[in-house]
């Protein structure tokens, strides 16, 4: 059963107070969308003929721009280096509301551009250009002194790691142990090339390959019981309270603070292109619990968020009037 119309709307308004901070890994997404009409001569791959471009602040800035469709009250705490692209993802998300005082600007630094390109709605080829390198002593120095300041204001954390060396298991421990002494929710979308202890993390999301990967166990398959079991072993393994694995076209499986195993079937009508999905279920399924959800009804409204972003080209938010639409369309 999906949410009432009412119970929706008090879970928005709830949105518009909540404070929200996301620390992790900072990137430009590309994306290139052209024609396909013809082989190249020179390896048997098809040649795209551009006819339109977009970027988009990525990684842990999607994650911002997610929360900021629900609550003005985002702050996004990073690095980018200090060529065009940093600046270019700065220049976005200026214009849109978002505390940007804990980005930090690195020389030297190259920041993560993602290209991704699209021929007859399809995605033909990802190209990355990044620095994985951890940071410079000095700008951990600067970040941790900004997260000790900043957390205890905050009613929501999110921790977004993609692995290209932003986030060290000091810096997330220190994280953890803050939220936890001013009584604050955590969250986290962790990385398997990135092995860090999450314990102490009030929600998990990996996807169904990560759960797996970072449980240990090896399933060639990714069966939902072995999905499942992977995910038992991650909840008590790091004590989680909310553990939420998503299953791309299968939806989500659930672990809540009982550990109760629930399925949400997927509510997306049409994929398109599924970047971007997992930050809008993380956004609000943590949006949800902060406000006062229980998991099942915060897994469900994150259910119909990702079903609405992976039905648009690009990476993606969902806004509470496509919540609204449809929830009344599917009811």
């Amino acid at each position: 059963m999906l949410l009432a119309s009412d119970r929706l709307d008090l879970l928005l308004t709830r949105f518009r107070s909540l404070r929200t901070l996301v620390i992790g890994d900072l990137m430009l997404d590309e994306f290139l969308w052209g024609r396909v009409r013809r082989l190249s001569p020179e390896a048997p791959v098809p040649v795209v003929e551009v006819q339109r471009s977009s970027r988009f602040p990525g990684g842990a800035a999607n994650v911002a721009r997610n929360l900021l469709e629900f609550t003005p009250l985002v702050t996004l705490c990073g690095a980018v280096g200090d060529d065009s692209p940093g600046e270019e993802l700065i220049h976005g998300l200026k214009g849109t509301g978002c505390d940007i005082s804990g980005i930090l600007r690195l020389p030297g630094r190259a920041t993560t551009l993602k290209t991704r390109v699209f021929g007859r709605q399809q995605q033909i080829v990802r190209v990355d250009r990044e620095t994985r390198d951890p940071l410079p002593p000095s700008a951990r120095g600067e970040l941790l002194a900004f997260l000790r300041q900043t957390i205890p204001a905050c009613d929501l954390i999110l921790l977004e790691d993609y692995a290209k060396g932003l986030l060290d298991q000091e810096i997330v421990d220190l994280v953890l142990e803050e939220a936890t002494r001013a009584g604050r929710l955590t969250a986290a979308d962790p990385h398997t090339l990135n092995r860090l202890s999450w314990k102490g993390v009030s929600v998990l999301k990996p996807n169904r390959s990560e759960a797996l990967a970072l449980s240990g166990l090896e399933d060639p398959e990714e069966s939902l019981p072995s999905i499942e079991k992977a995910a038992r072993l991650l909840q008590e393994r790091w004590g989680c309270l909310h553990l939420l694995v998503t299953l791309g076209e299968e939806g989500m499986l659930l672990l809540d603070e009982m550990s109760r195993s629930r399925r949400i079937p997927t509510a997306a009508r049409e994929v398109f292109d599924v970047s971007g999905a997992g930050d809008t279920s993380l956004c609000l399924f943590s949006l949800a619990l902060a406000a006062g959800s229980e998991a099942w009804e915060a897994a469900k409204l994150a259910n119909l968020g990702a079903g609405i972003v992976v039905g648009k080209l690009g990476t993606a938010t969902v806004s509470p009037e496509e919540l609204r639409a449809h929830l009344t369309a599917g009811s």
